[in-house]
């Protein structure tokens, strides 16, 4: 396939790391090579403002003048968790209605990578929900900005209702 009279490749890889604040991060790809650079935009152009490392990530990339860079996200999965106890936030909810909840519209208030939380309104409803760094991580997330559109399955926690598990607005449409 090409593009702008370039040679574009599909390929599989990790995310090695991605900054928001930066507006860039590196993929590895699982056939080896060179890192891989993935601009912000790109992963904006997918619905998403950040990427877990450790992501599993399909793109397309292009050779450039400056080295090997992602043109297109095509999917991301989230990092293999390592360890798999639960938050203890969830330890009391029965796994049933855990899997039973929907994913709701909602919209990022503000969240704090720092200090591991922060807070997203669902469309039509009043109560702010709570969301946990280690959630983000294992929904393939690193960071939200203010004002992000999200689907997010929210559940009634101990301290009110928590999100566990957020998605890209984009992606959540596909499923």
């Amino acid at each position: 396939m090409k593009q702008n009279d370039k040679e574009v490749t599909r390929l599989l890889g990790k995310v090695k790391w991605f900054d928001p604040v930066k507006g860039f991060g590196f993929v590895v790809a699982d056939e080896g090579g060179p890192d891989i650079l993935l601009h912000a935009n790109v992963l904006r152009n997918f619905g998403q403002s950040s990427v877990a490392d450790g992501a599993q990530i399909e793109i397309e990339v292009q050779e450039t003048d400056r080295g090997v860079q992602a043109t297109e996200v095509l999917r991301i999965e989230p990092p293999e968790v390592t360890d798999s106890a639960p938050l203890a936030d969830f330890e009391h909810l029965d796994p049933d209605t855990m899997a039973q909840a929907s994913l709701e519209p909602a919209r990022v208030k503000w969240f704090d990578k720092a200090k591991g939380f922060g807070f997203a309104n669902v469309f039509g409803k009043p109560e702010d929900v709570f969301i946990h760094i280690e959630v983000l991580r294992r929904s393939g997330l690193a960071d939200l900005q203010p004002g992000e559109a999200l689907a997010i399955r929210v559940v009634d926690g101990k301290r009110g209702r928590m999100a566990m598990e957020v998605n890209a607005w984009e992606a959540a449409l596909t499923r």
